[in-house]
């Protein structure tokens, strides 16, 4: 679960990292109050959306304007700079061009910035740690870093039996070349980013751009924080900061029928059980010369209403062109599968190919169902002649 910058600032400050003062603002006055109660004289207005890029962003409707992060030298100016954000759609290299409409900004206090730095948490999945991810090339995005300039990401595991320890500040403060106040300032902020990303089972804590101030202070300029999804039941306080709007309405209907769905740009829908095999599903629709519209792994035992849901949630994205159903029954009969399948494009009227592939559990029962459903479902053998057949129907179709 994603939350919003001035949230992940909050949270974070809880634990001791430095972060600038803030407030968050739903409308151009309330935005020009906000800036009334920092010191002044540079005020920053944050467009806020579950997003990144968003200062070289540009905004549907003004597409050579400035971007979705705005200095200001005075509250009439923060005010201006709200009235350019606040009910308008801002897009960045993450959003894609559909863009994301901006509900809320955040005005932040200026800072006086002597250099731009990276650092992140996450866990590293092949050494089973949290990980800390640093370098000194902040602002910039971190893929871009790592593919062209390997040598300048930092790392340090850290035990979770022992925890950290100031030994890994100091360690990333010297690749960092921190020295002084600045490396002592560091090494708190790692410290209080670290409690956090425990305490709260997060997924990753990402500041970028971490500043170095004139002063010599640390200071969070940016803050991305994402939450283990499967640790939420033990943070129902943190549940309160989801923003469904920011959030794609396909996958929160998913989520009611504890499907795991995820959205992608493709035109073949897919509905699969089991990651793995959804995963090889993709793969070969991809290399079969066209895309998957979606990751939906029905679970290994899912029932005709989840299996009906699914199916609904599938044919709602307008972009699906055709349909993949392939399922490996073990725990998952090939029958229930099948009787969902047949239940759900009975009601909404199927109007695009579908291609099925079953083996396993009861699946001479599940290809009966099919076959005797009178519905324009073809059956596939294995994988890729399910792959082949969902891509000749749908160029057919076209």
């Amino acid at each position: 679960m994603n939350i919003h910058e001035y949230q992940g600032k909050e949270l974070l400050k809880r634990y001791g990292v430095t972060v600038l003062e803030g407030h968050v603002a739903w409308t151009p006055d309330e935005a020009e109050a906000a800036a009334a109660k920092l010191p002044g004289p540079v005020y920053v207005v944050k467009s806020q959306i579950h997003a990144g890029g968003r200062g070289a962003g540009r905004f549907a409707d003004d597409p050579n304007g400035k971007g979705g992060v705005r200095l200001a030298r005075s509250p009439a100016e923060v005010k201006a700079a709200a009235e350019a954000m606040i009910g308008h759609t801002l897009i960045t290299k993450q959003t894609g061009e559909h863009g994301r409409p901006v509900r809320r900004v955040y005005v932040e206090a200026g800072c006086d910035i002597a250099r731009e730095l990276y650092v992140s948490l996450l866990v590293d999945r092949i050494g089973g740690r949290v990980t800390i991810v640093a370098s000194t090339e902040g602002g910039m995005e971190i893929e871009e870093v790592a593919a062209n300039h390997p040598e300048k990401i930092l790392r340090a595991s850290v035990d979770p039996a022992s925890g950290i320890s100031s030994f890994h500040g100091r360690k990333l403060a010297s690749g960092l070349g921190l020295t002084g106040k600045q490396a002592s300032s560091f090494g708190k902020f790692i410290a209080g980013m670290y409690a956090a990303y425990v305490a709260l089972d997060c997924a990753i804590v990402e500041i970028n751009p971490l500043v170095v101030t004139g002063a010599g202070d640390v200071v969070a300029l940016d803050a991305k924080v994402s939450f283990d999804d499967n640790a939420l039941f033990r943070h129902p306080e943190l549940e309160k900061l989801r923003d469904e709007a920011e959030e794609d309405p396909k996958e929160l209907e998913a989520a009611k029928f504890e499907l795991n769905y995820v959205a992608l740009d493709g035109n073949i829908g897919c509905m699969v059980n089991g990651a793995g095999l959804a995963m090889a599903t993709m793969d070969i629709i991809k290399l079969y010369g066209m895309s998957p519209a979606n990751f939906l792994d029905v679970g290994g035992s899912a029932t005709k209403e989840r299996v009906t849901a699914a199916f609904k949630i599938i044919l709602s994205d307008p972009n699906v062109e055709g349909i993949l159903v392939n399922i490996f029954g073990g725990i998952m009969r090939c029958d229930i599968i099948a009787e969902g399948v047949v239940s759900a494009a009975r009601e909404v009227q199927l109007s695009v190919p579908l291609v099925v592939r079953l083996a396993g559990t009861n699946v001479d029962l599940g290809k009966e169902i099919l076959a005797k459903s009178g519905l324009p479902i073809v059956a596939a053998d294995n994988l890729a002649d399910a792959a082949e057949k969902i891509v000749k129907a749908v160029k057919e179709a076209a």
